[in-house]
């Protein structure tokens, strides 16, 4: 006896059905999606978002758990081509972590991204450039005082040393998370690369260019409003200009430099302690032995170890003056 041809049909349907929510696309708009209700950074949601559509004419449309490791590696090979030995090193592990939630999902067995280990070209790394000589860093300092581009920048510009945050979590401070009578300006989590908040103490340097801040920057939320529009702050790229306009190229300094700067020269004065310095960068430790053991902020070195630095930097500006 023969099978129903209307069931054969249905059969075929549900299955059709099964395999197009078992495609990568499929799969990895959920992840994303996944990753948006868990509060991910919209820079870091961009990123991965991108990463992910590098591969989808090739894959989106296949069910995930028929790619083999060829097809990954012919889009990893694409990357490369181009030069971006980098971004295939990144992309080989976020096809690890689709994989994974694919498997956790039920729609994939194993995690074939991990066969591709040593397949792929290893970046150089590349450090980014910074000024790390003392007599150097006070003839920056006395020039960053002379930018005459928008004073808003020029502000920017001379906090960057002092609080050596990451230059995305700079451009992007809102009035909102700094209490000046407290002196401190608390970093969400969102905007943190570790996704955890960062507290950052407000010298008297910092408090005084704060308050000059204050008065150019309107009424607007961000300290750093762009010029087009006050609702959305300087663009990434605003600050390293600004040392281009001022006469240092990108092999001698960028914003992101002042976090090596200040990294070396603190470690170097022998004052504080490595994890002190460590926990003011907002680094967690690499190694989780150890982390679960230094789970101390630090924050009353961390003060001191602010007042100190800043005052370093007076001096060296007034030094780099009388020379």
């Amino acid at each position: 006896m023969g099978l129903d041809p209307a069931e054969e049909r249905k059969a075929r349907e549900r299955e059709a059905r099964v395999r197009r929510s078992e495609t990568f696309k499929v799969i990895s708009d959920e992840w994303l999606e996944r990753l948006t209700l868990e509060g991910r950074a919209a820079k870091t949601l961009a990123k991965l978002r991108w990463m992910v559509e590098i591969a989808t004419p090739v894959l989106g449309n296949r069910p995930i758990a028929d790619i083999t490791v060829p097809e990954l590696l012919q889009v990893l090979r694409s990357v490369e081509a181009r030069g971006r030995y980098e971004t295939a090193t990144r992309l080989r592990s976020t096809f690890g972590t689709i994989f994974r939630y694919a498997i956790a999902t039920g729609r994939a067995q194993r995690d074939i991204s991990a066969d591709l280990r040593g397949a792929l070209i290893t970046p150089k790394v590349k450090h980014r450039a910074a000024i790390l000589e003392p007599a150097a860093l006070g003839g920056l300092l006395r020039a960053i005082d002379t930018y005459d581009g928008q004073p808003t920048v020029r502000i920017a510009l001379q906090l960057a040393p002092h609080l050596f945050v990451r230059p995305g979590e700079l451009r992007m401070a809102e009035w909102a998370e700094f209490d000046l009578v407290a002196r401190l300006w608390v970093i969400p989590a969102a905007k943190t690369k570790m996704r955890r908040p960062h507290k950052v103490y407000l010298t008297d340097e910092v408090l005084a260019l704060l308050k000059k801040l204050r008065t150019m920057s309107g009424d607007g939320s961000y300290l750093f409003p762009g010029v087009r529009t006050p609702k959305r702050p300087i663009t990434d790229n605003t600050l390293n200009a600004a040392l281009r306009r001022l006469g240092y190229t990108s092999e001698e300094m960028t914003a992101h430099g002042f976090r090596a700067t200040a990294s070396t020269l603190l470690n170097e004065s022998r004052k504080w302690h490595p994890d002190a310095i460590e926990r003011q960068l907002a680094h967690v430790d690499g190694n989780k032995i150890r982390r679960a053991y230094a789970r101390g902020e630090h924050w009353d070195e961390r003060v001191k170890m602010m007042q100190y630095w800043s005052l370093y930097l007076v001096g060296l500006k007034k030094k780099s003056a009388a020379s």
